[in-house]
């Protein structure tokens, strides 16, 4: 298999093994309009089995939702084909409008102009059922 390197862009390492395509969703990389290479169960000596993104364009990513995914998870920013920068990535304290309450009960399946809001509450259990409603601002 052969995926060519990329000269300025993102690339999404250590991603433990079979969570590339859940923050391949949740990063909305499918609305791209780039080359985005998902390559998943690559062997790593670390962690036995990875995934990586390669993402061949330099463009936003929401952080937040990598801590979320995987907090284990490096980033690395390549600039005309050299890594310019390494960012080691940590479970965020808050997401916003990233993931939905499962609870069909919970105010915010009934009020669409509420914001999603989790908390983290604790790191070894990440996010517990902590969701708080917050009216979306307007104007």
């Amino acid at each position: 298999m052969n995926i060519d390197s990329i000269q300025n862009g993102i690339v999404i390492d250590h991603i433990t093994a079979g969570r590339g395509m859940r923050l391949y969703e949740l990063l909305h990389l499918d609305e791209l309009d780039c080359s985005v290479a998902i390559i998943k169960n690559v062997t790593s000596q670390k962690m036995g089995k990875k995934d990586i993104i390669k993402i061949d364009s330099d463009v936003d990513i929401n952080m937040d939702v990598i801590g979320f995914v995987d907090p284990q998870a490096t980033v690395n920013i390549i600039r005309e084909g050299e890594r310019a920068d390494k960012r080691c990535i940590e479970m965020p304290r808050e997401l916003v409008n990233v993931i939905r309450c499962k609870n069909p009960r919970c105010i915010t399946t009934t009020e669409q102009e509420l914001d999603h809001v989790f908390r983290l509450t604790d790191r070894e259990n990440k996010y517990t059922a902590v969701s708080t409603a917050k009216r979306k601002q307007k104007g």
